[in-house]
């Protein structure tokens, strides 16, 4: 078992390891992508990773207090969903409304590798592999239906 200092540390030196990995690989857009905290240019449209002792996971998250609005923006994704799909090859699971860590309602589109644990070193390269082909195809899927939600 960890302390909460050297868990956090161990967090930090992941996501720091992460970072520098796709640091040098260009967005969809030949622009520089800071991949850890992705703008989608869209208030509260997010690209989440996480990763903990259990799991790792790679979501995009509607994070809009009025309900109404965070259900209108995940209708729009639905309508792109074939794109989506053939986009990340995979079917991600869909949910309208969910709860955050926080318990607020949240709309979200993600999926998970489980049986994986941040906290192991050797777990690392496995992680990484779930969350980098995963963000480029979500880079390229923005990238190409962005400017039907501005």
């Amino acid at each position: 078992m960890y302390s909460r200092q050297e868990a956090s540390q161990l967090r930090k030196n992941f996501w720091t390891s992460f970072g520098q990995y796709m640091r040098p690989i260009p967005g969809a857009g030949d622009v520089n992508v800071n991949w850890l905290n992705y703008k989608t240019g869209i208030k509260h449209l997010y690209f989440r990773m996480d990763a903990d002792h259990n799991r790792a996971a790679i979501a995009i998250e509607f994070r809009h207090p009025d309900q109404v609005l965070r259900q209108n923006y995940f209708a729009k994704f639905q309508q792109l969903e074939k794109l989506f799909h053939q986009t990340t090859e995979e079917n991600w699971q869909w949910q309208v409304q969910a709860k955050d860590e926080y318990g607020k309602e949240v709309s979200l589109i993600g999926t998970q590798l489980k049986d994986v644990n941040v906290f192991n070193v050797n777990d690392w390269p496995a992680i990484i592999s779930f969350l980098k082909p995963r963000m480029l195809a979500l880079d390229t899927f923005w990238t190409m239906v962005k400017d039907g939600f501005e």
